[in-house]
């Protein structure tokens, strides 16, 4: 757990526009301003992200704490199981009872499929327990309709998650691979402290080049994400998905978010 904000900004986090424009819109603006975003327009308890490997899914996590100046959590599935029976359920009940005690907060899972997957007859009754206490959880059974905590899931499986947990996660947001402005962005800061005589125009054609090299490098981060699991991941978000694939406004100039003088659109 972090005792303050993570302090990462959008701006640090190359392209990703229209994703990041979702997130300010749907989940911290509502965080920000309870007192504006009441019932049906009121935050979700629970945003999925999910894409290939690599794209930036935990920053986008960690600056929706920053923006909400919330608590962050970022907890590895595997840390909530035990072998002791009764313990997994113990420590899922004890990180919400903290990031309540804390709220806001930003509750972070990654690989969180492997925490929710489908249930199935055959699985230990103690993972069963697991998952279930997690759901009541996210729920808020016993608590204040008015607690500020976010669950965000973040997944490179999101048809593996089961049909409970993927309904707990209402807002569900696909970050897919980066365009060539978010490449150009990465080369650019990845030369900011190098000497070198590189313009615009090469830097962009350098993002150009390296188009098959991004896709190698996620590739090698998981040799599962191939052209047929990208397109998996379009056939889910159409089916699922709280947002476009793509940005409906492509081809015209959309400024990152920010919150600097920023206003709540009417729901």
């Amino acid at each position: 757990m972090l005792d303050r904000s993570p302090g990462v900004d959008w701006d640090d986090i190359a392209g990703l526009h229209f994703a990041k424009r979702c997130v300010m819109e749907a989940v911290v603006w509502p965080m920000q301003r309870p007192d504006i975003f009441t019932g049906l327009r009121g935050p979700p308890k629970g945003l999925l992200l999910f894409g290939p490997p690599g794209t930036g899914k935990t920053l986008i996590g960690r600056a929706i704490a920053s923006k909400s100046g919330a608590k962050f959590f970022n907890i590895s599935a595997s840390s909530l199981m035990s072998k002791w029976v009764g313990e997994g359920e113990k420590m899922v009940r004890a990180l919400f009872a903290v990031a309540r005690e804390f709220q806001p907060s930003v509750v972070f899972i990654d690989e969180i499929d492997s925490l929710l997957t489908q249930r199935t007859d055959g699985e230990q009754e103690s993972t069963r327990r697991v998952k279930t206490e997690f759901l009541v959880q996210m729920d808020g059974a016993g608590t204040s309709r008015e607690d500020r905590v976010l669950v965000v899931g973040a997944t490179n499986r999101p048809q593996e998650l089961d049909e409970a947990a993927r309904r707990r996660l209402v807002k569900r947001l696909y970050i897919p691979l980066p365009d060539t402005e978010a490449r150009s962005s990465l080369v650019g800061r990845l030369l900011q402290k190098q000497t070198n005589s590189l313009n615009e125009t090469d830097v962009r054609g350098v993002a150009q080049l390296t188009a098959g090299d991004f896709e190698i490098a996620v590739r090698m981060v998981r040799a599962s994400v191939s052209n047929r699991d990208l397109e998996g991941y379009a056939t889910w978000n159409e089916s699922y998905g709280s947002f476009p694939s793509t940005d409906p406004s492509a081809g015209k100039t959309t400024p990152p978010p920010t919150t600097a003088g920023a206003t709540a659109p009417e729901q």
